[in-house]
């Protein structure tokens, strides 16, 4: 895949035939219609409202043409099934639906500047706000101190995030196009070159540090991996050690954390087990969690496994813990809610708590972050461009302390990850896009 920056009026389109598929966003068309023959082309946001509507640029294609006779001057890629072959489409979309907020993947505190970091998968940055920032109701949104966005910054699809205690470094990895993790110093803001990177494997999806023997952690979804580096690695430089293989139950890791105090790895796993490498590996699971040694690797089985019905995991995504309480926090995506386990449970166990309801404002939760010193629990919001805060002993549903927002009330995000094909139901008149 070539890696593209987000820009209006340019996109790299794949269009192919949806048989099955896990995570639907669903396009509902405008009632008026386009003569036939035109191309759609279509990506996200509510089409009555985009601003981005213009009018065809060229007469409508006839019945008996194929779509790439409809199209001009600038570059889109699609198969033809006729063919078999790559052609290249060259005319701008007729329109483009896309979701101008911030989408947050995860969350991270720095403590000594009090300082709230987001990530934003949307529009592949960084923003940084204070602590004690509150988005009131009334409010449209609360802007950002500084922004660390922009190509030159070499942020893609970045999902997990670490900020370093004693420094503020701020540490991103990046999920699918960059396979890497990048490096910006506490007080980056703008198109900015990292100050390090790291080539990581491909499907890097998480962070932990090891403080004490300064090691960095990288979870990975596929296959399924934790490599451990060096803190100050960079460039090519190998892992110190890998966790995989079948023995180990990991399966497409969304999230990792470290308990320092009992020297345990902990890793969220949404149960979708394959490896390319090896025939015959592909099936299905129920989520999981897995504890390890700290310095497991190798094809290692877990100490324990937290799985079952009873622990209400639908898709677990980032993890912190509470190293005073052994507590672990978990960002139950497509539960909305933050499910609470001790780091000794194993087994088919509900969790000791659940924060989850409508005066939560949890809206497929992905990051979770454990600040000690204030005793406050931090959750980011892929749903609504959101992230909250909650006492560390917050059960059901309850309140937030204080929301960040970067939309307005009750946006609900389009949540698009990376789309990777189109379906048009012809009945409904809607366009199905799988994420």
């Amino acid at each position: 895949m070539h890696k593209k920056w987000p820009s209006v009026g340019k996109a790299t389109v794949g269009v192919a035939l949806v048989t099955v598929v896990f995570c639907l966003t669903r396009i509902e068309r405008p009632s008026a219609r386009r003569p036939a023959g035109y191309p759609q082309l279509v990506s996200i946001q509510d089409l009555r409202m985009s601003p981005d509507w213009c009018p065809p640029a060229a007469p409508a294609v006839p019945e008996d043409s194929n779509l790439f006779s409809a199209f001009g001057n600038s570059s889109v890629y699609a198969g033809s099934p006729q063919s078999g072959e790559t052609g290249i489409i060259t005319r701008p979309p007729i329109r483009t639906i896309r979701d101008k907020d911030p989408i947050y993947s995860a969350v991270a505190v720095d403590t000594r500047f009090d300082e709230v970091i987001l990530m934003d998968n949307n529009m592949w940055g960084l923003r940084v706000f204070n602590r004690l920032d509150n988005t009131e109701p009334d409010a449209p949104f609360t802007d950002p101190k500084r922004i660390i966005s922009g190509p030159e910054t070499d942020i893609q699809f970045n999902n997990g995030l670490y900020i370093d205690p004693h420094n503020g470094d701020i540490y991103s990895v990046e999920t699918d196009t960059g396979d890497k993790v990048v490096v910006f110093p506490r007080d980056a803001k703008g198109n900015i070159k990292p100050a390090r990177i790291l080539a990581t494997p491909h499907r890097g999806f998480a962070l932990a540090v090891d403080e004490d023997k300064q090691e960095l952690f990288v979870g990975v979804q596929y296959p399924p991996e934790v490599a451990v580096y060096r803190k100050e690695a960079s460039g090519n430089e190998k892992p110190l050690r890998s966790l995989q293989g079948e023995s180990t139950r990991l399966s497409d890791v969304h999230g990792i954390a470290i308990d320092p105090k009992n020297k345990l790895l902990y890793a969220a796993n949404w149960g979708h087990v394959s490896d390319y490498r090896i025939a015959g590996t592909g099936r299905f699971e129920d989520p999981s969690i897995s504890a390890y040694p700290l310095n497991a690797e190798g094809d290692a089985a877990p100490l324990r496994v937290i799985q079952g019905p009873k622990t209400q995991m639908n898709w677990p995504a980032q993890m912190t813990i509470d190293p005073d309480t052994g507590d672990l926090y978990v960002a139950n995506d497509m539960g909305h809610s933050v499910l609470v386990f001790k780091g000794t449970d194993q087994g088919n166990v509900a969790p000791r708590r659940v924060i989850k309801g409508n005066r939560t404002g949890l809206a497929n939760p992905s990051g979770v972050f454990v600040d000690s010193k204030n005793k406050e629990l931090w959750v980011s919001n892929f749903g609504n461009s959101s992230a909250e805060v909650f006492p560390l002993n917050a059960d059901g549903n309850v309140a937030p302390l204080r929301t960040i927002r970067s939309a307005p009330l009750n946006k609900v995000s389009l949540k698009f990850g990376k789309v990777e094909a189109l379906a048009y139901d012809e009945g409904r008149d809607q366009v199905w896009v799988p994420n």
